[in-house]
């Protein structure tokens, strides 16, 4: 199994001292973290992308350039790619750039977002935005992997004999298709034989191990091998402690802070209590062995082999962030990676490979 930190990079008050930093210290904040994901032996650091408050995430490729300087081996992931708001060969020149300045180290995960402010920014509405997704990835896709390309659709003016650059360091480079209610995006990964990255985040495990195995299906009826459909999954929190009496009592006024949030924010919870949270979610909260018999559960369900903690240490110290972490390689992750297969992983530097 493989194992990725990622960030929205939210910039919101602390959910337990309500202090807020200023928006340079936040950026400062997503390099340490990434750093530190590095350190530790973390596979993967995701930056996602958002155009609305309370996230600063509007520019992953920018971000992920600076990450790429600052880290040596990680790999650099979108999480995810808004295509239905971009313009695809904008996005293509700008990934293709960062994936030869991080020597490889770049995998895309895409989807059409959500949120209606940046819906309204981008002049995106409900009724355009999964066709909109679908013919920006056809064309992105085709520039990634060809040289000239002719091209026409409805979202952007027509391309003849058309040449991009920069050439990618990768190519083909992997494109994973998040997920968490559309059977259009999973249609979409299986049709074109791409990994499925499902958020698994907000709702029990029902909803999402429906959608992934309705991607299973989907990928058998265009004619792939089931053995090679790829599977990532979200997590909705973790916090581990050698005891979990400790993991619990550290964590509960987070989700608490969590929960009149939401209720502030006029949403209706899905778990409405810690002990409901802690059970029936996919957060990781509790002893290493609990953490461990947690992600087989969700394995039985889901089948995936990658996997991602959230980057950030919201509610925690940064000590008791390191320490988590620290006890998540050093005594879960072994176990997982034991029993859980891993899925294809590029080398560290397709640079290496390029010079070789």
């Amino acid at each position: 199994m493989k194992f990725l930190a990622i960030t929205l990079i939210v910039h919101a008050p602390d959910p337990l001292t309500q202090q807020k930093v200023s928006t340079h210290d936040r950026f400062r904040q997503v390099i340490a973290n990434a750093q530190l994901a590095e350190e530790l032996g973390f596979d993967g650091f995701g930056v996602g992308e958002r155009h609305e408050r309370p996230f600063i995430s509007s520019s992953p490729p920018v971000v992920l350039s600076h990450l790429a300087a600052r880290t040596r081996s990680i790999r650099l992931f979108t999480a995810v790619t808004t295509l239905s708001l971009l313009d695809p060969v904008r996005a293509f020149e700008d990934y293709a750039t960062l994936d030869n300045l991080s020597d490889g180290r770049l995998e895309l995960i895409i989807g059409k977002g959500n949120g209606a402010a940046q819906r309204e920014l981008f002049s995106v509405t409900t009724d355009d935005q999964w066709d909109r997704n679908i013919e920006s990835y056809e064309l992105f896709r085709r520039l990634w992997r060809e040289d000239k390309v002719t091209w026409s659709g409805r979202f952007r003016p027509p391309l003849e004999n058309a040449e991009v650059w920069p050439e990618p360091l990768q190519r083909p480079i992997r494109v994973w298709h998040g997920s968490a209610t559309s059977r259009e995006s999973v249609d979409l990964a299986a049709r074109y034989g791409d990994p499925l990255f499902s958020a698994n985040v907000t709702n029990p495990v029902e909803p999402y191990a429906e959608l992934v195995a309705h991607y299973r299906e989907r990928w058998a009826h265009y004619g792939h091998d089931p053995a090679g459909a790829i599977v990532g999954a979200g997590t909705a929190g973790y916090y581990a402690a050698p005891r979990s009496q400790d993991a619990y009592r550290v964590y509960r006024p987070i989700f608490d802070a969590s929960l009149a949030f939401q209720k502030s924010l006029g949403l209706e919870p899905v778990f409405t209590t810690f002990e409901d949270y802690v059970e029936r979610s996919s957060a990781l909260i509790g002893s290493p062995e609990q953490v461990i018999d947690k992600v087989h559960r969700y394995h039985e369900r889901l089948g995936h082999t990658v996997l991602h903690l959230h980057a950030d240490a919201s509610g925690l110290t940064d000590a008791q962030h390191r320490e988590t972490l620290e006890l998540f390689q050093s005594a879960i992750a072994p176990e997982l990676r034991r029993t859980i297969p891993d899925p294809p992983w590029p080398a560290q530097s397709v640079a290496k490979e390029h010079h070789a």
